[in-house]
């Protein structure tokens, strides 16, 4: 792979990361299965825990999916909760002209429905990704959250 196919791949996956974003902030499930690979493993294990208390805030949260049919049609729509997610500094390590590594700074408010014991979960950390190119696309083959503070108002 030369600097190009490199640069590209890189550019390829930014891409494919703000979509994922898009369609998890949106509830659209088809843009969001749009960008996993079949296979993926997608694991929000300790999503909404505080490292530093051990305060899990939303249980309901802590799952693994995999495979591409295991993300809902319509996201968290039925939840009442609305995300907003932001990533940043994206350090990307093509490891090969169909592998590569990704880390995510980000930051995510969930913005709780009326009936939940607070209004609003504010997350930091980053996102730990894999990526395989399947014919022409880079697609997210697996994803780990790792936070740095979660707090709730």
């Amino acid at each position: 792979m030369d600097e190009l196919q490199r640069l590209a791949a890189v550019e390829a996956i930014r891409t494919a990361k703000a979509r994922y974003f898009r369609g998890v902030d949106t509830n659209d499930g088809m843009l969001v299965r749009s960008v996993l690979h079949s296979d993926c493993v997608l694991d929000y294990r300790g999503c909404t825990t505080d490292p530093a208390s051990g305060v899990d805030h939303v249980p309901s949260m802590n799952r693994v999916l995999e495979g591409r049919e295991a993300w809902p049609e319509t996201g968290s729509a039925g939840s009442g909760v609305v995300s907003v997610h932001q990533g940043h500094q994206s350090e990307i390590t093509v490891t090969d002209s169909t592998t590569a590594e990704a880390v995510w700074a980000m930051s995510d408010r969930l913005f709780m429905p009326s009936s939940a014991s607070f209004t609003v979960l504010l997350g930091y950390g980053w996102y730990h990704e894999t990526y395989e190119r399947v014919e022409s696309a880079w697609l997210l083959r697996t994803l780990r959250i790792r936070r740095l503070r979660v707090e709730v108002r």
